[in-house]
């Protein structure tokens, strides 16, 4: 008991005086970026630009990317970020990627500048990256900054009680979702976010309902006056994902992508934050294929792994629009003089199905590798998916890869 009373006036203390230099109090705060915004298709309503709107959102690419500038206080001590997106489906019954992002502030050409028309994407060399225009860095160009990847999940909201939704109900399922949430901590990415920023969400759909989303942006400020925020550090490294007038990224079934990086000064502590999903392909592609990512830097392998989801059936209360088959298996079951078996007929959803580190419903947690300590100067980063397959017919195979560095100085 005597140690607790201890450990108690301990804190005490260092809350109320830590015997350093102490740090003043902003509080916490709480943004509401969007709020029940509609992603969509509609070219005859949104060109490729559009002019922020009453509530400061932007339009881009015909509806199917919204951004707004918002304006984050400049913490002197240490505080937490947290990312929350909600969604719901507006109409579009399909399974879309999803991409929450911040523009990089110090690069000239980003996706406002290229929707406006006054900026292109810096030329590649085809060798390298054949047609891929801006998921590497270029000439005033510094690939957007992922806050978060998500999945949309069929129909969410706007089929429950459709006639597909009601028909399609599994038994172990009560009652569908209204919406799904995810929420991630993003206190790495601070430092993109501070002050001035553009931040903002794409969904690959190609409908005019598409979907309504939320964003929130929460920062818990420390309750240590002395706990100063440290200064970080990141780095964008690359980024395939085709937000604006970008291809299909299936270079990875023909080539490795390697990219040389500039480290400024030496940095302690690096780490690589990297978010892959694979996508396309029908049942034999690399969306339902298990295919090794392995990624290197300065020619070490960093990371070595399958991304797979197995758990997918989990999240079938948010996929009321999901297709469904029918599964013949022979089942035990109770009646009325105990245990009997005979064959049954279980519906099978698409949305049950294991995927390539996603989920219809589901967000995608970025990968880590503690890269130790890097030298000022050059180095290099490759991702390589050895058996990963390219675009044929229908059939639009391809990953979707974002990496960036963080560390603290």
């Amino acid at each position: 008991m005597k140690k607790i009373l201890f450990l108690a006036v301990a804190l005490v203390g260092m809350l109320s005086s830590c015997g350093h230099k102490e740090y003043p109090s902003i509080g916490d705060t709480h943004i509401d970026v969007f709020e029940n915004v509609n992603i969509c298709f509609q070219p005859d309503k949104y060109q490729n630009f559009n002019e922020a709107d009453a509530d400061g959102v932007i339009h881009l690419v015909n509806g199917r990317i919204i951004v707004k500038k918002i304006t984050l206080p400049e913490y002197k001590r240490n505080a937490n970020v947290t990312l929350t997106v909600k969604l719901a489906s507006n109409g579009d019954r399909w399974d879309k990627s999803g991409s929450c992002f911040v523009l990089p502030k110090e690069s000239a050409v980003n996706l406002l500048s290229i929707a406006k028309g006054e900026k292109e994407f810096p030329a590649v060399d085809s060798l390298k990256y054949e047609n891929m225009k801006g998921i590497v860095p270029g000439e005033d160009y510094i690939p957007t900054i992922e806050l978060m990847r998500f999945m949309t999940p069929f129909g969410v909201g706007y089929y429950n009680e459709h006639e597909i939704g009601q028909k399609r109900k599994p038994v172990y399922v009560d009652e569908w979702a209204d919406c799904v949430t995810w929420m991630q901590d993003i206190t790495d990415l601070y430092p993109t976010l501070e002050n001035e920023a553009y931040v903002g969400i794409y969904i690959d759909t190609w409908t005019a309902e598409g979907y309504v989303v939320s964003m929130d942006i929460d920062i818990k400020e420390s309750q240590i006056t002395c706990d100063g925020m440290p200064k970080r550090q990141v780095k964008p490294l690359m980024n395939t994902v085709y937000y604006i007038g970008q291809t299909y990224p299936d270079i990875f079934a023909r080539k490795d992508v390697e990219m040389e990086f500039d480290m400024p000064k030496d940095a302690k502590n690096v780490r690589l934050k990297y978010i892959v999903t694979g996508h396309g392909g029908h049942s034999g592609g690399d969306e339902f294929v298990k295919r090794q990512n392995i990624v290197s830097v300065d020619g070490n392998e960093v990371l070595n792994f399958i991304p797979w989801r197995n758990d997918c059936a989990s999240f079938r209360r948010f996929n009321p629009g999901t297709g469904v088959w029918l599964i013949k298996r022979l089942a035990m079951y109770i009646d009325k003089e105990g245990y009997s078996e005979k064959m049954v007929e279980e519906p099978l959803g698409s949305s049950d199905l294991s995927r390539s580190n996603w989920c219809p419903g589901s967000d995608v947690v970025p990968e880590e590798a503690q890269l130790g300590d890097l030298t000022a100067g050059k180095h290099t980063f490759k991702v390589s998916i050895p058996e990963a397959e390219p675009v044929e017919g229908h059939k639009m195979n391809h990953w979707l890869v974002s990496a960036y560095l963080v560390w603290e100085e």
